[in-house]
């Protein structure tokens, strides 16, 4: 495929998303969070995004068992709302209770529902506009944690567009079926080990400086594919395989802050870990196929076009990048 085909698939990518969901998470998915304590009281936290579809109002439906307990508490963020507050359950336990998120479809969302139960175990679910409701089991079954985890894997993935413009990169940059493979194969190694490592607590890390080394990885490999080839090839264009390894290892350190905000069943973490990850990589196959697919349609089909327009995906791939990294950097100062 040539690069201004990829390219037009890149600038209908951004064309289609309004100016300002322009982030690395558009429209990220509401969080339900609910912690059982023993004496039939719960802490409730309820987080949504502040960019959202206008008219819409997503609110989350406890049973009719609990009344609150104390006012709610309202934290703002950078780019959403958080509200928190405490209730108190009759029965006291919320195993067999129904639990939703109204508003889901007007809202254009998922929303996910953790609840932590007052014996240790963590009940995980997704909730959608087809499904909105949930009745809490007495016990989660492997597959329901693999089914729960491999979805947020393969939705993570699907809405990270600064991880995904870092692969359309790589597409851009490799050529051959091999070399891609072992690029691809490298990158995927890459953010699995530091993804494993930090949830198990081996490697810890600062979100907003990380944020900002993943924007400059992809800017950086926006500027790579900006030089285009010369007689004495760089090292990144030597050895690609290198640079999506080592880059690998600051994505698999985004991933894992999203798990963790998320949380993991306490007794299911290799689990729930290794589901999250297979998501990761069938999303990421899932854009790879598309775009390969995508390229067979307009080598067909896309006339020739003149030869100064190939550089137009790189600089938008690039333009889009430097704004990740002034608008983090930003973040960071105090």
């Amino acid at each position: 495929m040539t690069r201004m085909g990829l390219g037009l698939l890149l600038l209908g990518i951004l064309a289609s998303v309004p100016s300002a969901e322009v982030r690395a998470h558009p429209l990220a998915p509401a969080l339900l969070d609910i912690r059982e304590s023993e004496a039939g009281r719960a802490d409730v936290s309820w987080k949504t995004s502040l960019l959202r579809v206008p008219g819409s109002n997503v609110q989350p439906v406890l049973p009719s068992s609990c009344r609150a307990i104390t006012s709610p508490t309202l934290i703002e963020g950078t780019n959403s709302m958080t509200t928190r507050w405490s209730v108190s359950c009759e029965p006291r336990s919320l195993v067999g209770q129904r639990i939703g998120v109204e508003g889901l479809a007007r809202a254009k969302i998922d929303a996910l529902l953790r609840i932590s139960l007052a014996d240790g175990r963590v009940v995980l679910r997704v909730l959608r506009a087809s499904e909105p409701f949930v009745t809490v089991p007495e016990r989660d079954g492997h597959f329901d944690i693999t089914r729960a985890y491999l979805g947020l894997g393969v939705e993570h993935i699907l809405l990270g567009l600064d991880h995904l413009l870092f692969v359309f990169g790589l597409l851009l940059l490799v050529g051959g079926v091999r070399l891609l493979t072992q690029t691809l194969t490298a990158f995927t190694l890459g953010h699995s080990v530091t993804l494993a490592l930090a949830i198990l607590g081996f490697v810890n890390f600062s979100v907003r400086p990380l944020e900002m080394a993943i924007a400059l990885s992809v800017f950086v490999l926006a500027v790579e594919l900006a030089r285009g080839e010369t007689a004495q090839p760089t090292l990144m264009r030597r050895f690609p395989w290198v640079m999506a390894l080592l880059f690998g290892l600051l994505h698999g350190l985004g991933f894992a802050g999203a798990l963790r905000e998320v949380g993991l069943p306490a007794a299911e973490i290799p689990l729930a870990l290794l589901s999250f990850n297979l998501g990761i990589e069938l999303g990421q196959l899932l854009f790879v196929f598309a775009i390969l697919a995508l390229r067979w349609l307009l080598r067909v089909r896309l006339s020739p076009l003149p030869t100064w327009t190939e550089q137009l995906p790189v600089y938008a791939m690039g333009s889009l990048a430097a704004f990740w990294c002034f608008e983090r950097a930003a973040a960071l100062l105090p």
